[in-house]
């Protein structure tokens, strides 16, 4: 079986960011599980506060080009993981900002997976919450199970290395759903294309 494409957006741009050390856990387990994976950053794509989505230049040749780039990518990925804090009990800006710079048919009738944290005792559910919600309406349907991480700076190092047996545990059941979603859903996609 071909392997899996998997976009990760990372969610925040604070200085001193958390996610980070999740995402650099995440990519590694991801390509420990034989994935190939792109990672989204917003920092490194420096996209403006959003004016105009890709989708709306008729001529993608006008658009920026690493917004074209990333089009292609979101498209031809099988499932898209989000890492995302939580701020003021919400949705990053700089997520749903990112999210929203590509169309829905780029995510639309493939999985996605929440990883969610925060500094706090509840590991940024209350995003998570949201991120389903706005997920769902762009047609990417999130799996069940949400790696939900409370006190993110006790879980893992500066360089994404977990400090707690549990961070491993819960990626390989957030995984082998992701990939199970991934799986069935290319399937379908290669056998019946998508509806118009």
């Amino acid at each position: 079986m071909a392997a899996l494409k998997v976009v990760m957006l990372i969610g925040t741009v604070r200085e001193g960011r958390m996610g980070l050390r999740v995402a650099k856990f995440m990519e590694r387990k991801l390509k420990e599980s034989k994935h190939d994976v792109t990672v989204i950053d917003p920092i490194e794509l420096n996209l403006p506060i959003l004016k105009k989505p890709v989708f709306h230049y008729q001529n993608r040749a006008e658009a920026p080009s690493v917004m074209v780039e990333y089009e292609k990518k979101i498209k031809a990925a099988d499932a898209v993981v989000l890492v995302s804090a939580e701020y003021n009990h919400s949705i990053p800006p700089a997520l749903s900002n990112l999210i929203d710079h590509f169309g829905a048919s780029c995510y639309s009738y493939k999985p996605s997976g929440i990883i969610c944290y925060s500094m706090g005792q509840y590991g940024g559910m209350r995003a998570a919450m949201q991120l389903r919600s706005m997920l769902g309406e762009i047609g990417s349907l999130s799996i069940s199970y949400i790696f939900g991480i409370p006190k993110v700076q006790n879980m893992f190092d500066e360089e994404g290395n977990p400090l707690d047996d549990y961070m491993n545990t819960s990626c390989q059941k957030f995984i082998t759903q992701l990939d199970w979603y991934a799986n069935a859903l290319r399937n379908h996609r290669q056998k019946a294309g998508v509806p118009n």
